[in-house]
């Protein structure tokens, strides 16, 4: 009798056992999920806001971040990295408060920012004649090397597989990847006199390697294509125009088109072009065109749900984001935002503060 008790006892811890395993990776896999937010800096305001999806409407501002210009959300969903040039910091954010618990001092000015895959290390692009990259610790919070780069760094973007994070120089007329593992840069490539290195994003090879890179030069109103194995220029595409009486002469600032990112299935690419404010599609991998949706005015940068069904693109003379079917090649709405939005990104965050979760 005693044996069939101490059985059923046992039974029962182990049913208990197993029920809370399933609970706990229930609950793992609910903050894998987490939640989708567009994120939007103001290039010209004091705050970032977020966009939810669901209903492209702002849902909550984060406030106190003077001059924000690059965005980077943490890979466990619990933080947001913002280049900070009113204050050259870069400026860590709790999302479950919505408030910066630490600035950074830099070595100078930034601009744009990249994360690593594994969220250890923050890369900031500083800009100017003495500029590079500035290597942030996440866990310790501070800036651990400073990576120097020949004309400065407009933008910092990592490769697919974060093997590399790639520095693009206006003033150097170069893509130099650094090595993320020794931190150090490995190699570049040269544009040519005059052809800075303005925006630029990779497509991945099947098991995730970089296959080649698409690169956005000052006063090409297109883009470049580069082999990353031979690490070679392919080809460019330019984009198409339109009549010039319809073309926007405002806010080019040498880079027509300012805003290039493959959608996260891989199967298209879409870039802005300043100069007919519009944004133009291809095929991948054959680059075949596949059209064109008309945005707000200077759209400056694009990102994407992790569906890759919709399309956010930051119209900096207009104050807005404009929201685009992707299948539908068409615009569904536009957002209010804060002034001249530039750079955005979609984060998926565990908790979000203000209610928003």
């Amino acid at each position: 009798m005693r044996s069939s008790t101490t059985t059923r006892r046992r039974t029962w811890v182990l049913f208990g056992i197993g029920l809370l395993a399933v609970v706990a990776v229930t609950v793992v896999q609910l903050a894998a999920a987490g939640k989708v937010m567009i994120i939007q800096s103001n290039s010209a305001g004091d705050s970032v806001m977020l966009i939810d999806p669901t209903i492209d409407k702002v849902v909550a501002e984060i406030n106190g971040i003077e001059v924000g210009h690059g965005v980077a959300p943490s890979p466990d969903g619990t933080r947001l990295y913002v280049t900070n040039e009113g204050l050259a910091t870069v400026d860590v954010v709790d999302m479950a408060t919505l408030s910066v618990i630490k600035r950074i001092p830099l070595t100078g000015p930034p601009n744009n920012i990249a994360i690593h895959k594994d969220g250890h290390r923050v890369y900031a692009a500083i800009t100017g004649a003495t500029g590079g990259v500035d290597v942030i610790d996440t866990v310790k919070l501070e800036k651990i090397k400073f990576i120097r780069v020949l004309g400065g760094v407009h933008n910092t973007i990592i490769t697919p597989d974060s093997k590399f994070v790639v520095a693009g120089s206006t003033g150097g007329f170069q893509a130099t990847a650094i090595d993320t593992q020794l931190e150090r840069a490995a190699w570049s490539i040269f544009f040519g006199d005059g052809e800075g290195v303005r925006v630029f994003c990779f497509e991945a090879n099947p098991d995730g390697s970089t296959k080649r890179m698409f690169t956005q030069l000052t006063n090409l109103h297109g883009f470049a294509v580069v082999d990353w194995q031979s690490r070679k220029e392919l080809t460019r595409i330019k984009l198409p125009d339109i009549p010039v009486a319809e073309r926007n002469s405002e806010g080019i600032q040498g880079a027509p088109a300012h805003g290039i990112l493959v959608t996260p299935d891989g199967k298209q690419m879409w870039s802005t072009s300043k100069f007919n404010s519009r944004v133009y599609g291809y095929s991948m991998p054959d680059l075949k065109y596949l059209g064109e949706v008309k945005v707000g005015l200077v759209p400056d940068w694009i990102t994407y749900t992790p569906d890759s069904k919709k399309m956010y693109v930051a119209n900096a003379h207009d104050n807005t984001v404009s929201v685009v079917d992707i299948v539908a090649r068409k615009e569904i709405t536009r957002i209010k935002v804060g002034q001249v939005p530039k750079r955005n990104a979609t984060g998926i965050f565990t908790v979000i503060g203000n209610g928003t979760n």
